[in-house]
């Protein structure tokens, strides 16, 4: 009586040879670690669209109710409600509390990013007209990629300094086209610019921090230091809170829940995951993005110039972020 052998034929055997010398060959493991790594990039990019949304709106919400609430009184109600709401998150998730040596700058990017811009940037949006404003701000993504360069040895490839270059001029073309060419007002466009290297500078102090530390509790704590620097600002929120109109109060709750909690955190997420340099260029994107919600929103129809503009700025984020393969 005979038995069928079990045994794999010639065929099936060098099949399964070849397929697993394709497993483990170099081509298969490149292949492998590309995919792995373009998830966390991928990520990081829809984080940072998420970031320049959410601020794209701010520039909007700011100027609706800077009408009824004064500059430090807006900015005390937005970093309130957004350490509330980011401080139910953190206690939600049970982070763990930073190490003791990140606890100081943690404080410094607290003060100069969440308190000090905030404030400044509010001021000045009370002086200054929305062209000027976005010509004198962004100038951070320049100041951020030159620092990042310099102190954190990013470098400063060929796409991203033209990237930047062409950007830039978008956003001097959006200034010149939005600009009413009123009256000039030095301690506007001196807020403007203040504001401008207290965010580069947070950012690059706050680069290190996320390598240890999550960008919510980052975020949180940092929001948390803002707020308690916007104290002194508190007497006169509450004279004139019981005035303001309720739009101008809903749009500093948005302000404080979607462009800071949320806005904040995801950029903290992409910069953790990106050069501070190419993350900062993204920003960019902010003029014509607001441009765009201010007419939608706000009945604002932007000049033909400024459409423009914003086209540049498209396209030099789009040079800035090009990574040759």
């Amino acid at each position: 009586m005979s038995t069928e052998s079990t045994a794999p034929s010639p065929a099936v055997a060098a099949s399964a040879v070849a397929e697993s010398a394709v497993a483990d060959s170099p081509v298969a493991e490149s292949a492998a670690a590309s995919a792995a790594s373009a998830q966390p990039a991928r990520l990081a990019a829809a984080a940072a669209g998420v970031t320049v949304v959410l601020w794209a709106s701010a520039f909007v919400g700011i100027r609706s109710a800077g009408h009824d609430l004064s500059a430090g009184p807006l900015a005390l109600l937005r970093l309130a409600v957004g350490t509330v709401l980011l401080g139910a998150m953190v206690l939600a998730r049970r982070e763990a509390w930073p190490a003791r040596r990140d606890l100081p700058r943690i404080v410094i990017v607290g003060v100069l990013w969440f308190g000090a811009y905030n404030v400044m940037l509010n001021a000045a949006e009370q002086r200054v007209d929305a062209g000027t404003a976005s010509m004198l701000v962004n100038v951070s993504p320049i100041l951020i990629a030159v620092i990042a360069g310099l102190v954190l040895k990013e470098g400063l490839p060929r796409s991203l300094l033209l990237g930047m270059l062409v950007s830039f001029t978008g956003v001097l073309v959006i200034g010149f086209g939005s600009s009413h060419h009123g009256r000039a007002d030095f301690l506007g466009a001196l807020l403007c610019f203040a504001s401008a290297v207290a965010y580069a500078t947070a950012t690059i102090i706050q680069k290190p921090v996320l390598s240890r530390v999550s960008a919510l509790q980052m975020t949180f704590l940092a929001c948390a230091v803002g707020m308690i620097a916007c104290l002194p600002f508190a007497p006169q929120l509450a004279h004139e809170m019981p005035k303001a109109h309720a739009s101008a109060i809903a749009w500093a709750v948005y302000l404080g829940a979607a462009p800071t909690a949320i806005a904040f955190t995801t950029w903290a997420y992409a910069l953790a995951r990106t050069k501070a340099g190419k993350l900062g260029v993204t920003t960019y994107l902010v003029p014509p993005i607001s441009i765009l919600l201010g007419w939608l929103i706000l009945g604002e129809a932007p000049t033909w110039v400024a459409v423009g503009g914003g086209a540049l700025c498209l396209g030099g984020v789009a040079v800035a972020r090009f990574t040759r393969r």
